[in-house]
């Protein structure tokens, strides 16, 4: 499910909707995501007592539905402190409450700020079977969980996740679990958010596994469902037999909680495993994802995007267009006189494949008015990246004036490659409200037009913006080569220093020019101060800036 952080009335009617759908499919266990009555990640709103208070009590309201079977769901418990919870709801009550044991406190996540962390396994005896439970990082967590539910004799795993997309992350992900489940010799069903939540992206790709490890029902990514699984529960009490790993280990056997309940008959087959994405296609998605959600939960009508005719603009298009159609984004043309006559062509272009409205205005004059009140100050001094900048932010105050006007939300359109060098004009290109290519590399951006461009429903992204050498048009015959080396020699330097976190040492060790590294890894320390000023943005990386990277902005490191 894709539930709105905070809005608990909203996703309590939610989870109703999805336990009545897994109702008539006949399911007698039913599983939604961690925190999915809140939302993830609630933030702050957990240090509010009357917050968690609230969620509880949707939680009681929802168990009085008296929906046939088991459900676990997840939501904030306050007893005095705050945990990370998950309710078993069967004959309308909540028969039995598991606290989350593991708090992740890296990368994107604060749990520690904001959670108490259990101290008991969760494991309950229901319709004839003994059921564990366990909240995303626990399962990540071999010991001691595997060991609990080992002792236990489980013979069913149960996982509510909130776990945040980053490129690649399913494969391995599902792996690790494939692991937990032969470790156990117990079935496991793994069920995660779907959504974009600010920067985050949850891609769902919910997935059971037999006590094997091999995959029974997978679920699709970027999108809300049900995934069914009928599962052989004495193959993994077979399974058990064969491989006893429980004997070795020392430790009293959890005590489970008894929950009465009555299952109803299935009904259908389970979900056939749907085929992850990968690639692109995999980045799209969560992209497209990301930008709707941020529109739409936050109420904007529409966007709007300055098109320069490059590719950046162009990509950022393409991916609104996708998410919110063509009716909801406004393409705004600016054209100073350093514009090559083949960057408006390529706006009008872009906005004919994708069926966008495009609008032109143009921004000497009011340049040129910028110009006039600074020319007595100015008097003595040459032009430099002064009068470049002026050009920018006027096009940035022209689109905060139509977002105003209109109740659109402007999308800034810079890459990672350039806000990692801080190659961004603050209160210029660096304007807007959402930033979905904020962690996308400039070959990123490359990759992600030449697929798009080759799905159906044909091109959305001018070939010649493509093919055409980047420049940021703010004097004449500028090349984005003039202030940077080429996108194949920076981007692999900034991968390895930003989101490898490798030091500057390794990189050149490694055999990258030593100049050029230093060159680069100053210029990235140094435009911390525009990136905390800039608007967020979709995270496909594992290591995005913001959340996961977090550097001082005044510092004297060497």
């Amino acid at each position: 499910m894709n539930p709105v952080v905070g809005d608990i009335s909203g996703n309590t009617a939610l989870i109703r909707d999805a336990v009545s759908d897994a109702a008539r499919a006949g399911a007698a266990v039913t599983v939604l995501p961690e925190l999915a009555i809140t939302g993830y990640p609630p933030e702050d709103l957990l240090l509010r007592p009357s917050f968690s208070r609230r969620a509880r009590q949707a939680v009681e309201e929802l168990a009085t539905d008296r929906s046939p079977g088991v459900i676990v769901v997840g939501y904030p418990d306050h007893d005095g402190d705050c945990r990370n919870a998950a309710a078993v709801i069967a004959e309308g009550r909540i028969q039995a409450v598991y606290h989350k044991r593991f708090l992740p406190n890296y990368g994107v996540f604060d749990e520690a700020r904001y959670f108490a962390p259990g101290v008991e396994p969760g494991i309950i005896s229901t319709l004839g079977l003994r059921i564990g439970l366990t909240i995303c990082e626990d399962i990540w967590t071999p010991a001691p969980t595997c060991g609990d539910m080992q002792r236990a004799g489980v013979d069913l795993v149960l996982t509510l996740s909130a776990s945040p997309y980053h490129r690649g992350k399913g494969d391995p992900r599902e792996r690790m679990l494939a692991t937990r489940a032969r470790d156990i010799s117990a079935p496991l069903a793994f069920c995660n958010l779907v959504g974009g939540q600010d920067e985050l992206v949850f891609d769902g790709r919910s997935v059971v596994l037999d006590s094997t490890g091999a995959v029974v029902a997978r679920g699709p990514q970027f999108e809300e469902a049900l995934v069914i699984a009928d599962l052989d529960i004495e193959a993994g009490r077979a399974r058990r037999l064969n491989v006893p790993m429980s004997r070795t280990l020392n430790g009293t056997a959890p005590e489970p909680v008894a929950v009465s309940a009555q299952a109803p008959e299935p009904v259908g087959d389970s979900t056939a495993p749907v085929e992850p994405l990968s690639g692109p296609a995999e980045v799209w998605g969560a992209l497209r994802l990301g930008v709707h959600d941020y529109i739409t939960k936050n109420r904007f009508d529409g966007v709007v995007i300055g098109l320069s005719g490059g590719i950046d603009s162009a990509l950022t298009a393409a991916v609104a267009t996708d998410a919110l159609g063509p009716a909801r984004v406004l393409g705004v043309a600016m054209p100073s006189r350093y514009s090559s006559p083949e960057s408006l062509a390529d706006a009008q272009a872009l906005a004919e494949l994708q069926r966008i409205r495009l609008i032109d205005i143009a921004v000497d004059d009011v340049v040129q008015s910028f110009e006039d009140a600074l020319a007595e100050e100015f008097v003595d001094r040459r032009p430099d990246t002064t009068e470049e900048n002026l050009q920018a932010r006027a096009r940035g105050t022209l689109l905060m004036a139509l977002s105003n006007k209109f109740g659109l939300l402007v999308l800034a359109t810079g890459n990672k490659s350039e806000m990692s060098v801080g190659y961004s004009t603050l209160y210029g290109d660096m304007v807007g409200g959402f930033a979905p290519l904020r962690d996308v590399s400039k070959t990123w951006v490359y990759r992600l037009s030449e697929w798009r461009n080759t799905q159906p429903g044909g091109p959305m992204i001018p070939e010649n913006s493509i093919r055409r050498a980047p420049s940021a048009e703010l004097r004449p015959d500028q090349l984005d080569t003039d202030s940077l080396p080429p996108y194949d020699e920076l981007d692999p330097i900034l991968e390895a220093y930003v989101e490898n976190h490798r030091e500057p040492e390794d990189i050149i060790a490694a055999g990258a020019d030593a100049g050029l590294v230093r060159a680069i890894v100053g210029m990235v320390d140094r435009a911390e101060y525009k990136r905390r000023q800039g608007p967020v943005g979709v995270k496909i990386t594992p290591r995005a800036f913001g959340r996961d990277r977090r550097m001082p902005i005044t510092s004297r490191h060497a």
